[in-house]
């Protein structure tokens, strides 16, 4: 009876690595691409990592106690890995979701009894945009301010700028990967949302090897906004980078983070991508993952990185992309 869990924090991490054989050769890539399969996660992301770790960073300083209600302003999986938890640990839990995600990420949300607003419900969010003084300092000033005021104990877990964010990716995730590869890691390629999985990431590796490359990965343009030629866009990944982004917008991760390159992904290559890789490996991606891998091909495509080993980090699978445009 050793090997049953009895907690679902026991299920977190050791998410295998899988190399993408089939796809590297009939694309002739010539790097290795391993995908680090974050939806074995128990509720289905690598953010299952990022919520655990804020709470019990929470917990262990004494800021909540069960009973007590957990915020956040979140994308989706944030949210869905804190409700995860917080059901399990007996907090109540109240997230502030952006308006367009898919409804899959409602619905999971709803099941776990979470109280569902929107960012707009954010108070003086909206006339912060009118007037032309929003930046994310501000956002987060503005849910902060919004808790103080609750009758009852109210937290913002802030993973924009919680530092038990990227602390997970370098004391776990990063050896993980250290050890699956025998430490043979060239390149990593991640995208950037709250810039806490890349970040941390890459503080392990270079400490391990100062040679690994990193490359961040974007949605572009376009594809932030559902505009121009690509009005398919790609949930979870924040700008940080290029024409257009102001600083007040990067998240505060990203603010001074030092990356080799970045990648620009429209919603249409990524969706493309993760198509294709259903249908060439059998492994169902989400959006974000998608564009992960989109930019990893290219980069394994290089005649410099024959025989190289790319680590491309997949935040999550597709089953919370089925009503939205990615698999039609």
């Amino acid at each position: 009876m050793a090997n049953i869990v009895k907690d679902i924090a026991q299920l977190v991490g050791h998410t295998p690595l899988y190399e993408f054989a089939r796809y590297g050769k009939k694309h002739d890539l010539k790097a290795t691409v391993l995908g680090k399969l974050e939806y074995f996660n128990p509720s289905g992301s690598i953010k299952d990592r990022t919520a655990l770790n804020m709470i019990l960073d929470a917990e262990e300083k004494g800021l909540i106690k069960p009973g007590d209600t957990i915020v956040e302003d979140t994308s989706g999986n944030t949210g869905i890995g804190l409700a995860a938890f917080a059901a399990n640990r007996g907090y109540k839990l109240k997230i502030f979701l952006e308006a367009d995600q898919s409804i899959e990420r409602r619905k999971i949300l709803k099941a776990y009894g979470v109280d569902v607003k929107f960012t707009t419900d954010v108070p003086g969010l909206k006339e912060a945009k009118e007037n032309g003084t929003f930046s994310l300092k501000l956002y987060q000033e503005l849910i902060e301010d919004y808790c103080r005021k609750q009758d009852t104990k109210h937290f913002f877990t802030d993973q924009l700028s919680n530092e038990s964010n990227p602390s997970v990716h370098y004391k776990y995730t990063g050896p993980e990967i250290w050890e699956d590869t025998d430490g043979k890691v060239d390149i990593l390629v991640a995208t950037a949302g709250t810039g806490g999985t890349i970040t941390g990431l890459a503080k392990f590796l270079r400490e391990k090897n100062p040679d690994v490359k990193i490359v961040a990965v974007q949605a572009d343009i376009n594809s932030r906004t559902g505009a121009g030629d690509h009005p398919k866009t790609i949930d979870g990944i924040a700008p940080f980078a290029g024409e257009g982004v102001k600083e007040e917008c990067k998240a505060p991760f990203m603010a001074s983070f030092d990356y080799d390159e970045y990648i620009d992904v429209s919603g249409t290559d990524a969706y493309a991508t993760g198509l294709e890789i259903a249908r060439t490996e059998g492994i169902l991606l989400g959006q974000s993952a998608s564009a992960a891998m989109h930019a990893a091909r290219q980069v394994a495509s290089r005649s410099e990185n024959a025989g190289k080993n790319i680590v491309v980090i997949l935040a999550d699978n597709g089953m919370k992309y089925l009503s939205t445009q990615m698999y039609d």
